[in-house]
């Protein structure tokens, strides 16, 4: 349980603007920054994030709230979670109230938290295996020496060693009470039916974990040190319910601040390659975890930024993998270059070779735009045979038909067109055979999706129909957390003077007519605005910052942000009424709309007593009554009839 004051402390402290930052690409957009969803693929930016009022709205998706509802959505953590992981971010001390949990509670405990809590067990025992145990030391340890790591790089990455014995964690972790079924589910230990005691999965092997962009250790990979055993040189955890590898990239977590920083991202195959990297100082740089380059991997990317430099070892397999990376980057948007060692170099090797600058130097220098990449492998392996060489030129032709830009297309095309004396037209027509054949492959999937959510968009305009109440309830509740404390400028009945709050006019009509709050959420906050007036406080915006629910910091997003600015046209003398020029008027309208509409409301409800009662006539008396006042209340908002 963490106490009150360690929770507002951590509010006061963090920046939204810099949690947010650490998953998505910002630029400043007036006086707030905007990107690309997180949560939706999308081209235009409509992520928006606001420094001053310290939230954030994601227009594509309708999701919203404060840093902390942010980090809950992007990684899936649970309310304690995320406030840890922003008060570690920002150095504050966590404050507990200590109490035993009842058996109830311990039960709630989810498998999903446990497989958490046992790689964090799992990831603690094999650090402290390598620096404390002798077999560690002498063997772990050594190796990592053996490849000139520093003891701050080794303990950056957190990199461990699994004992010989066969089951040295599994025992371990038996002992502290976790049972054999999460050990088996989290792939750390198998089980099989002639060994009840258990093996571990990494015995035997130093240990490399892999952690979430948070920094959460969601699996490892375990390398085997000795030469005369069968065995996989390397050994990945298992698929569980938090490790997918094919969405995980190897040092993200600690490269996406450098990523972000210089603008680019080096991409590279091994956990030796990102570690010594790092060593020599170069630190925007991720590996593919032991899988091929998948979408959702590319995507982690694009948060960060857009441009991608492949670094990969000379041999056969490390180019052939580079063209179907080459084509998928392409197809996500991304700019590329592509770099290939020497023979004999991998980027390990060769950040071990030489000093930070002098690698820094080589991969700005020698890295080649696709197009000169792909000329330079397949023109050599082609010769002088002109059927190999005009499959090549296809080739290069084929990787740019993955370019969605279409200015960037021709460009391209261009550059081909010089390189290779070819006309410009026939690369043109090569490239739309290539898109065609593309797009035959793909326009039955993405035929049944059209129709599918063509089908689903009549049934919305068919099946649903909004509620104008709830419209008019829902800007009544936005106008109370915007504007709460303006000030309005009144007339009573008689013609005198008078001055209210916004707060205190809505809520003056609610009491009034006696209105019903249609949403569970719009009476959480109205009922804090009245306790509030109870206290003389009024509780609009700057209030709820603080409030402990992640839904009602959703809804004062809503209400706070929006997602275009007005232009800067004063330097023409050209000057735009602002939404604050007009809260009285916009205030007035709102509660007679609502007021209408909770009128219709009434009236249909009171229809739908008629069969149900034998006192028609009074209904009907009502029903009349009611029907004069929605008449009027439509005069007064202009309406024809």
């Amino acid at each position: 349980m963490i106490t009150k004051e360690t929770i507002d402390k951590i509010f006061s402290t963090i920046r939204v603007e810099e949690i947010v930052g650490e998953y998505v690409q910002l630029k400043r957009a007036g006086s707030n920054f905007k990107g690309l969803s997180p949560f939706h693929e999308e081209k235009s930016p409509s992520f928006v994030v606001s420094p001053s009022k310290q939230i954030w709205k994601d227009f594509s998706t309708g999701k919203g709230g404060t840093a902390i509802s942010f980090l809950m959505e992007i990684e899936n953590f649970t309310y304690p979670e995320a406030l840890r992981h922003a008060a570690k971010k920002y150095g504050i001390e966590v404050e507990e109230n200590v109490r035993e949990y009842s058996e109830e509670e311990k039960q709630t405990q989810t498998e999903r938290d446990l497989l958490y809590k046992i790689h964090e067990v799992a990831n603690d025992y094999f650090q402290e295996q390598l620096w404390e145990s002798e077999e560690g030391k002498m063997i772990g340890l050594s190796y990592f020496k053996e490849r000139e790591l520093r003891d701050d790089i080794i303990k950056k990455f957190q990199l461990g060693y699994s004992p010989e014995k066969k089951n040295a964690f599994t025992e371990f972790s038996l002992e502290k009470a976790y049972s054999k079924d999460i050990l088996e589910k989290s792939g750390l230990s198998i089980f099989p039916e002639n060994s009840p005691s258990g093996i571990d999965r990494f015995r035997d092997r130093v240990v490399f974990p892999i952690h979430s962009f948070s920094g959460r250790v969601l699996g490892f990979g375990a390398r085997i040190l000795k030469n005369n055993v069968k065995t996989a040189k390397y050994l990945n955890s298992p698929e569980t319910e938090i490790y997918h590898k094919s969405n995980v990239l190897y040092g993200l977590n600690q490269g996406k601040q450098a990523i972000s920083r210089k603008n680019l991202c080096l991409l590279v195959e091994g956990y030796m390659d990102v570690v010594s990297l790092h060593q020599s100082g170069i630190e925007n740089v991720v590996a593919s975890s032991g899988t091929s380059l998948t979408t959702e991997q590319i995507k982690l990317i694009k948060r960060l930024t857009e441009n991608v430099t492949i670094l990969f070892d000379g041999d056969n397999a490390g180019i052939k993998a580079s063209f179907r990376s080459i084509d998928m980057l392409l197809s996500e948007g991304m700019n590329i270059r592509v770099l290939l060692f020497p023979d004999g170099d991998d980027p390990d090797s060769f950040a071990r070779k030489h000093p930070q600058e002098f690698v820094e130097n080589f991969i700005d220098k020698e890295a080649k735009d696709f197009i000169d990449f792909k000329a330079e492998i397949l023109l050599r392996d082609a010769g002088n045979d002109p059927i190999r060489k005009a499959e090549s030129i296809r080739d290069i032709v084929k990787s740019v038909a993955f370019v969605q830009n279409a200015l960037k297309r021709e460009v391209y095309l261009k550059e081909v067109s010089n390189k290779f004396g070819l006309s410009e037209q026939s690369l043109f027509n090569e490239l739309q055979i290539q898109t065609n054949v593309a797009h035959q492959q793909e326009s039955k999937p993405k035929f049944e999706e059209k129709k599918a959510t063509t089908k689903l968009e009549i049934v919305h305009e068919t099946g649903f129909s909004v509620n104008p109440l709830l419209v008019q309830e829902e800007k009544l509740v936005d106008l109370m957390l915007k504007y709460g404390d303006f000030v309005l400028d009144r007339k009573d009945a008689e013609g005198k003077d008078y001055k209210i709050t916004v707060i205190e006019e809505i809520l003056s009509h609610l009491d009034e007519d006696d209105c019903e709050i249609q949403l569970d959420i719009n009476k959480k906050i109205i009922s804090e605005i009245k306790e509030g007036i109870l206290k003389n406080e009024l509780r609009s915006g700057n209030f709820f910052f603080d409030f402990m629910d992640e839904e009602v910091s959703g809804k004062l997003a809503n209400a706070l942000i929006e997602n275009y600015q007005t232009s800067n046209w004063n330097k023409y003398n050209i000057y735009f009424s602002t939404e604050e020029d007009v809260v009285p008027k916009l205030v007035s309208d709102i509660v007679l709309r609502h007021k209408r509409e909770y009128v219709v409301k009434l009236i249909t409800d009171l229809k739908n007593t008629l069969d149900q009662t034998e006192e028609k006539m009074e209904i009907y008396q009502k029903i009349i009554l009611l029907t004069q006042l929605k008449n009027r209340l439509d005069e007064s908002l202009f309406r024809i009839l």
